[in-house]
């Protein structure tokens, strides 16, 4: 019976053996943190060999944020409510519920903390927690459209600010939540002054 399942287990390609690894990969998060999370382990319990593993992603640190990408983060859909400040609150929100919840806020903090041995993950972690620029530029688009927002604010860098507060307040709350008043002073006192007709 074992060898059967062993065997079964080895025959698995493709999609399916990524999809036992990250699997593997976020339930090892779960159940003891990032800082015990091993190719070792996650080769194990996805019953595969970490050869596989590293075909695909070289480091811990890009296994567990495609685990989170996986399982966790949230197809980037813009809100679409009719407001530019309603759109804001609404995706901010969303990130940080991902960003504190107990298996997501793990991954983002100890990817974090490989940042510096992995620079290389900078962007994909930004991708991660901004949703893709792309998001932020079509919900500022329609604000402009409907004269919610001056054209010349429809820049990449100023379409990012809200996410760049998030991801500073993210990284120095010590207790792993945002709160909501601070999402609202992002967008009401920083980001909606930014971009609004004058």
């Amino acid at each position: 019976m074992v060898s059967e399942i062993q065997d079964k287990r080895s025959r698995r390609r493709g999609a399916e053996l990524e999809q036992a690894i990250l699997r593997a990969a976020l339930d090892e998060v779960a159940e003891g943190g990032y800082a015990r999370l091993t190719m070792d382990r996650v080769a194990q319990r996805a019953g595969t060999n970490k050869t596989a593993i590293y075909r695909r992603w070289p480091s811990r640190a890009a296994l567990a944020l495609a685990a989170h990408r996986e399982f966790v983060a949230q197809p980037a859909t813009p809100p679409d409510t009719g407001h530019l400040r309603s759109d804001m609150l609404e995706l901010l929100r969303g990130a940080a519920a991902r960003m504190s919840s107990p298996v997501g806020g793990e991954i983002l903090r100890g990817v974090m903390s490989e940042l510096h041995q992995q620079p290389e993950l900078r962007q994909q972690l930004r991708d991660e927690l901004a949703q893709e620029p792309g998001t932020m530029m079509t919900i500022l688009a329609r604000a402009v459209a409907r004269g919610e927002a001056r054209p010349e604010s429809l820049l990449p860098r100023v379409a990012t600010v809200p996410v760049a507060l998030l991801r500073n307040e993210y990284q120095m709350s010590f207790v792993g939540e945002i709160a909501d008043e601070a999402l609202i002073e992002m967008v009401d006192q920083v980001f909606l002054p930014l971009v609004r007709p004058r």
